[in-house]
């Protein structure tokens, strides 16, 4: 199974990056994603996914509340790594997107940071890696907008809105990247419910570590420190989603890892050996 969201360059994660890539690993997790959110994180996830090859992979771009900082020397920074010597690493564009809950950047500077970067995967040839919250109907337009010209696929991760947003990214030809959250009690409750309703070969699984811890029984006795999530817990999302849809968690796995292979075109070594350090 694969992780296609970790914050892995987190200042939280970085004591102790080694022992948290060994957990994942005994846990089943046989690739993961290190998600780029600024110019700088993502030139440190991109170096991570040089010192893990086939292992660590990592995407390039500006979360939303980082819109205010993104300029034209941002943007320059994006092109280069995307299209640098180590471009074999950076499998998509992002993580990208608008996110008006806290507006920690103006929506204005959102906007205009989201279409730079959507233009950057046009370029590239990339999947984008987007975010979206409280802000689905300038999301919708815009990626609507750019959809057709796209040269490659999208990602709406972390998804956590209602049953009209899942149906209209679906239509769209958008895939879905389910979290911890759907195992939230309170919060993920409309999740749970509404996730039936989308095609098991559009759905990705993903931890969004540090954050999203899975509310589950087991959870605290694998984590370290209960407080942060971590990649080895990707298997409670997994169970869950499986348990939502009704079908085997093993049937899951091996849907979602094609799928995440596929999409962000991985060695599909990453698929072939699920489960292989925890069983040995």
């Amino acid at each position: 199974m694969i992780d296609i969201g970790s914050n892995l360059t987190s200042e939280s994660f970085k004591n102790d990056l080694p022992e948290v890539i060994q957990r994942a690993k005994k846990q089943g997790v046989s690739a993961i994603i290190a998600t780029g959110t600024s110019a700088e994180s993502s030139i440190s996830a991109q170096q991570l996914a040089t010192n893990y090859p086939q292992y660590l992979y990592s995407t390039a771009g500006v979360h939303p509340h980082e819109a205010d900082h993104y300029n034209d020397q941002t943007e320059k920074t994006l092109c280069e790594l995307v299209a640098s010597k180590s471009r074999k690493h950076i499998v998509a564009v992002g993580e990208t997107g608008l996110d008006y809950y806290r507006n920690f950047s103006t929506q204005d500077n959102q906007i205009r940071a989201f279409e730079s970067q959507i233009q950057l995967a046009k370029d590239s040839q990339l999947p984008l890696f987007l975010h979206e919250r409280e802000a689905f109907k300038d999301f919708y337009s815009i990626v609507k907008a750019h959809y057709h010209s796209l040269t490659n696929k999208a990602v709406v991760h972390c998804f956590t809105g209602n049953q009209e947003a899942l149906k209209a990214y679906l239509d769209l030809g958008l895939y879905i990247g389910i979290t911890g959250w759907i195992s939230d009690k309170k919060r993920g409750e409309n999740l749970r419910h509404i996730i039936r309703y989308a095609p098991l070969e559009r759905l990705m699984i993903e931890t969004d570590a540090p954050y999203l811890t899975p509310q589950q029984k087991g959870i605290k006795a694998l984590l370290p420190q209960h407080r942060r999530n971590e990649p080895c817990s990707l298997k409670f999302t997994a169970e869950k989603l499986a348990e939502c849809l009704d079908i085997k968690t093993q049937t899951l796995i091996e849907a979602t890892t094609k799928t995440t292979c596929d999409f962000f075109n991985l060695d599909q070594a990453a698929s072939e050996h699920d489960f292989e350090e925890k069983a040995s």
